[in-house]
């Protein structure tokens, strides 16, 4: 065996081995009064209540996978496979997605991964609805927040379309991106601390999903333990995949217009938010 082989083999060996022992201990499923404690968090850093994770994906570029033709080839035109990610106002991943081809959508990654599959079944244990902090009606779902992207629904806000929004939906919007930045926010500190991630990552395809996957346990890991610098947060290399229109649903532009009522309420107002829109 050469000595790149062996190397190759030991990278491997070494992430697949971080992720099967942090995983379970630093990315485990939340439970009930783990998701409050969530929700918690992001009332207090962002003003955004009944939140229980922030949603986004970034491309990861790759040298072309063997034999995969056009299918790993972006938008951006490059080679790349999507982390797809839900994160807590800690900048912790909460669940991740590694490996979907560049060429898929937010939306389309989001539905066919087992975090879209158990949102969508309620299996994720959330808590029951309940008032917004300050009101006694009605009762709301917790709610994940993501961008333009993702589908509107129940349990899922992303922001009104910009154009001729009134200033009630204009509140809304920066609102939802003040608890949606965390990801972003997450997404930087990640590429910053393991740098790998700046640039085209050489190995096989499976190597370096697993590269990807060992990193963010170790994210978690380090943040875990008050690893975290504000400035590793303000820039990184990773770029969004492709929006695709997504249809929303009837229910989940019920629970949007509450939100957006009650954002303008004196309950759940903020003294700077007309100045910030």
């Amino acid at each position: 065996m050469s000595g790149k082989s062996t190397a190759s083999m030991v990278v491997r060996e070494t992430c697949v081995a971080i992720w099967d022992v942090l995983h379970p201990a630093v990315m485990a499923q939340p439970q009930k009064e783990e998701w409050l404690q969530i929700a918690d968090q992001f009332q207090q850093s962002c003003n955004f209540p009944n939140c229980v994770g922030a949603i986004d994906g970034k491309h990861i570029r790759v040298k072309k996978p063997i034999r995969s033709g056009s299918q790993f080839f972006n938008y951006k035109k490059y080679f790349s496979f999507v982390l797809f990610a839900v994160c807590d106002a800690n900048y912790c991943s909460r669940y991740i997605d590694v490996g979907s081809n560049g060429s898929s959508s937010d939306s389309a990654i989001f539905g066919h991964s087992a975090f879209g599959q158990m949102l969508i079944n309620n299996d994720l244990d959330l808590p029951g609805n309940t008032t917004l902090p300050g009101t006694s009606y009605p009762a709301m779902p917790y709610v994940f927040v993501g961008d333009e992207a993702f589908a509107l629904g129940e349990h899922m806000m992303r922001p009104y379309s910009s154009r001729g929004l009134s200033i009630a939906r204009q509140v809304f919007n920066y609102r939802l991106t003040r608890a949606r930045r965390v990801v972003e926010c997450a997404f930087g500190i990640l590429a910053n601390k393991w740098r790998f991630l700046h640039s085209p990552i050489h190995l096989k395809l499976e190597t370096a999903i697993s590269a990807v996957k060992a990193a963010c346990t170790l994210h978690n890991f380090v943040r875990e333990r008050g690893g975290y610098n504000f400035e590793d947060s303000l820039s990184h290399s990773l770029e969004s995949p492709n929006q695709s229109g997504v249809r929303r649903t009837r229910h989940g532009a019920a629970v949007r217009v509450h939100f957006t009522a009650y954002f303008l309420s004196p309950q759940g107002e903020l003294p700077w938010q007309l100045e910030a829109i």
